[in-house]
């Protein structure tokens, strides 16, 4: 009896150490959540992968100097239903991106959502709640 209250123990906690990780993986604690940013820019590299989807922009701050952003977003199949392709984006094309910045002040962020050009507006993250597809507007 000792023995199998031993082997489940240790199974309990491998399985904690492996999951914490998982955990923090997913968080927010880099990103300054009480503040958003707004990225006029260009696209310079599109990257549709997992485990989140990346987003390299160059934008040109007060003082004209031009600044490499990186924003990341969630996983293809999660953008994909709520408007998403891999062709979203192009390098070239002028956006602006609603972030959260990183704490750190790098010019890293978390997507919130991204305007075309066109004005046709992305949601950078889904509440699976109320989102899990895009709207139709042929539907009433």
């Amino acid at each position: 009896m000792i023995n199998k209250l031993r082997i489940i123990s240790f199974v309990a906690v491998g399985l904690l150490t492996v999951s914490i990780p998982l955990f923090a993986h997913h968080g927010y604690a880099s990103y300054d959540t009480d503040k958003k940013v707004t990225l006029k820019g260009t696209v310079t590299r599109w990257l549709w992968s997992n485990p989140h989807c990346l987003l390299q922009i160059d934008v040109t701050d007060d003082t004209g100097h031009v600044v490499h952003w990186i924003a990341e977003t969630e996983n293809p199949s999660t953008l994909s239903r709520i408007g998403w392709t891999e062709k979203s984006l192009k390098t070239g094309d002028q956006i602006t991106v609603t972030a959260l910045p990183v704490k750190s002040g790098n010019p890293v962020g978390r997507i919130i959502d991204v305007v075309l050009s066109s004005g046709q507006k992305l949601p950078g993250r889904v509440n699976p709640a109320t989102e899990v597809k895009p709207e139709d507007p042929a539907k009433p």
